[in-house]
């Protein structure tokens, strides 16, 4: 006859954290550091070409220039809405800072230039000492340009496979985002 045991049922501590180390250890072999280098790159271009095609439709639908200024050191952009068009920043003109998702910076490390040029940042009006493009109330911009992004790791071990480009046609206003993952420049989606 089998015997029963009226006892509670369930896993022991140690059994659970035995699991849970076991997980820890297989997601860390399963997920290779270059697929999140990778996932950071992609991050920071889709970050500025979603701000840059913000400022875009801002400055159609307010009917003023927006101007996007790169601080490179920084790692972030500013958007200032230019109210009376006279570049520059005035008491009452709404100015919005957006950073660059963390572990990516500006910078094109040994990748090869596209046709934007081969700075940082290839913008060559300023405002405040920093690169800026100009968005119009019809939604072109002031110049054709871009700017590169990588991952600090990226940039520090000559990895340039990490390295983006974000580029905008100065008739149409719009962001296009480019990746050097392959060791070719490839258009990003």
């Amino acid at each position: 006859m089998p015997r029963y045991s009226s006892g509670r049922h369930g896993f022991t501590l140690v059994e659970l954290l035995m699991v849970v180390v076991i997980v820890g250890m297989m997601a860390g072999i399963a997920i290779p550091r270059s697929g999140l280098a990778s996932y950071q790159a992609n991050s920071g271009a889709r970050v500025v070409a979603s701000a840059l095609s913000h400022a875009q439709r801002l400055a159609v639908s307010q009917q003023a220039d927006i101007r996007v200024a790169f601080d490179v050191p920084s790692n972030e952009m500013r958007v200032h809405e230019d109210r009376d068009n006279d570049n520059v920043i005035d008491v009452g003109e709404r100015v919005v800072f957006t950073s660059l998702p963390e572990g990516v910076t500006f910078g094109r490390g040994a990748a090869d230039p596209r046709d934007i040029g081969g700075e940082v940042v290839t913008f060559t009006r300023t405002q405040d000492g920093l690169p800026v493009v100009v968005f119009h109330r019809d939604g072109t911009t002031s110049e054709s340009g871009g700017l590169y992004l990588s991952t600090v790791a990226g940039l520090a071990t000559g990895r340039d496979t990490d390295v983006r480009a974000v580029e905008i046609a100065r008739a149409t206003g719009r962001a296009t985002w480019f990746s050097f993952a392959t060791g070719l420049w490839k258009r990003g989606v």
